[in-house]
């Protein structure tokens, strides 16, 4: 029994690199927009579309990879998508403009909006309902080490670019390097996706009993595999007479109708309270505090590091706690970090004394030396008379030097605000929804809806990230982190109502319970 649970920690493990690969590229991003903007000069709409299009390209991967693995298989789909990764890297670190980044960018989308899906999937299907929750999880945790080794990564290539310790980084290469070194984990991805086996659940719902039950003893001992394999054959005996087709239609039926609600629930919840938006633009928020761009780097390291303690909560705590009780203690967390950063700049205030204007490059004291007598109580204003002065690419390539100098706030409680609305988000809505996303649905609808629910989850990330610019350029940071606080608490009480337990019980006792015949 220890043997095979290791080797199904392992399977976990090897499945969800997508997810520490996705995280790697949601986070290397934050680091790169601070050169690629200047470099090809690009508006804020550009600037929200370059993080946003993989996300964009996910959600349509989201909604065919569910129902292609249910054709395909798990396992080969995993092998399609560690390919597109590594393609995706390595046209990123050669992108020649705006359009090829974006392009290239997409095909790392369509990579991890399948990887997203199938993986949960999978592995809840090689695993035993007591350990089902943390070994799921293990994508999460993949996840944010993807964004740690991210942050990590891009702070290491910054510094050696900014102290001038290296001969061959310079102001137009920094940020290819930066997305090259993805092409590490991907194809170390690619190659240990042959030493996993197919999905035993899949096998079955082929009617390749035989191959599923060898790879269910293989994985979990022969006792263990007789009794699972019984209880999944009696499951899909009803379907196996009728060979009724699954089709995305049959998802809206009436006995599927409350999984498929609390589903879209967390899909939508878990990217509205604006997890995306936090990770994508870390090193942006942390400038608009005034704490410098070095410093910004390093706190979007402590960030990560707060991400991948908090999940090793949610792993030790899942399957002994259960999924409701995480989730709506962190649901409730995130609502108050969020008002807390919203607070945090409704105080700021913006002004660029002759002090504060000294430290600024010459050229830039000139053009700014008018606004000495000015204060200004919201950054929307303050940013506007910035671009006025110096034009939007001038500006983008100072403003963390601008925002240093002039900002007068607290930038401990809106660090305290993104670190609480992180840590509370790592042990709730991060891993219990991919969790219960794996448990809410029937085998055989298992794939489709996971992919329609995926679809609806990557749009409202796809949204959020896009507009996130907009939101600060045009109504400031304060009332764009209220929104996300306010959303926060809407959801809290709506899961306090609705959210079942799903801990305990295996995938076919829970058909059983949530499917209203």
């Amino acid at each position: 029994m220890k043997s095979s649970s290791k080797k199904t920690w392992f399977i976990a493990f090897v499945v969800s690199l997508g997810g520490f690969l996705y995280g790697f590229d949601a986070a290397i991003i934050s680091g790169v927009m601070n050169y690629v903007t200047p470099e090809f000069d690009l508006n804020t709409s550009e600037q929200g579309w370059v993080p946003s299009s993989p996300l964009f390209a996910a959600m349509f991967a989201m909604l065919i990879s569910g129902r292609a693995s249910d054709i395909l298989g798990r396992k080969k789909m995993l092998l399609i998508i560690a390919f597109t990764y590594a393609l995706s890297a390595l046209l990123s670190a050669y992108a020649t403009g705006f359009h090829m980044l974006w392009i290239a960018r997409m095909i790392g989308g369509v990579a991890f909006g399948a990887a997203l899906v199938i993986a949960p999937v999978y592995i809840a299907e090689v695993s035993t309902p007591e350990a089902r929750g943390k070994l799921v999880s293990i994508q999460q945790l993949n996840i944010v080490l993807g964004f740690f080794a991210a942050f990590l990564s891009n702070y290491y290539i910054n510094s050696a670019f900014t102290s001038g310790t290296s001969s061959f980084l310079t102001l137009t290469n920094v940020w290819r390097f930066m997305l090259a070194v993805e092409l590490i984990p991907a194809l170390l991805y690619f190659v240990l996706l042959f030493f996993v086996p197919r999905s035993p659940r899949w096998l079955f719902i082929q009617e390749r009993d035989q191959e599923a039950e060898n790879v269910l003893a293989s994985i979990h001992g022969p006792e263990i595999a007789a009794v699972e394999a019984s209880h999944i054959v009696k499951s899909l005996s009803e379907a196996r007479k009728n060979k009724d087709k699954v089709e995305l239609k049959s998802l809206f039926k009436k006995s599927l109708r409350f999984v498929l609600t609390v589903g879209i629930g967390l899909a939508i919840l878990q990217q509205v309270t604006g997890i995306n938006a936090v990770y994508y633009y870390a090193t942006s928020i942390f400038k608009q505090t005034g704490i410098g761009t070095d410093a910004a780097f390093a706190s979007g390291i402590l960030l990560s590091l707060t991400t991948v303690l908090f999940t090793f909560v949610a792993i030790f705590l899942i399957d002994k706690m259960g999924r409701r009780p995480l989730l709506l203690i962190g649901v409730g967390g995130i609502a108050i970090s969020m008002l807390l950063c919203g607070y945090g700049f409704q105080r700021a205030t913006y002004t660029l004394d002759a002090t504060a204007l000294a430290t600024l490059e010459p050229s830039l004291q000139h053009k700014l030396g008018k606004f000495t007598s000015q204060v200004y109580d919201d950054d929307v204003s303050f940013k506007n008379e910035m671009i006025a002065a110096l034009g939007s690419q001038e500006y983008a390539t100072n403003e963390g030097a601008i925002l240093e100098a002039a900002t007068q706030m607290n930038p401990t409680l809106v660090l305290l605000g993104i670190l609480g609305f992180i840590a509370c988000f790592a042990f709730s809505l991060g891993p219990v929804m991919w969790v219960m996303l794996s448990e809410l649905f029937p085998n055989r609808y298992r794939g489709l809806a996971i992919g329609f629910v995926g679809f609806l989850n990557g749009l409202s990330s796809w949204l959020v990230t896009q507009v996130f610019p907009w939101e600060l350029a045009n109504w400031g940071n304060a009332v764009t982190f209220y929104i996300y606080g306010i959303i926060a608490l809407i959801g809290f009480f709506a899961f306090l109502k609705t959210l079942p337990e799903t801990k305990g019980k295996s995938l076919e006792q829970l058909e059983k319970d949530l499917i209203k015949q």
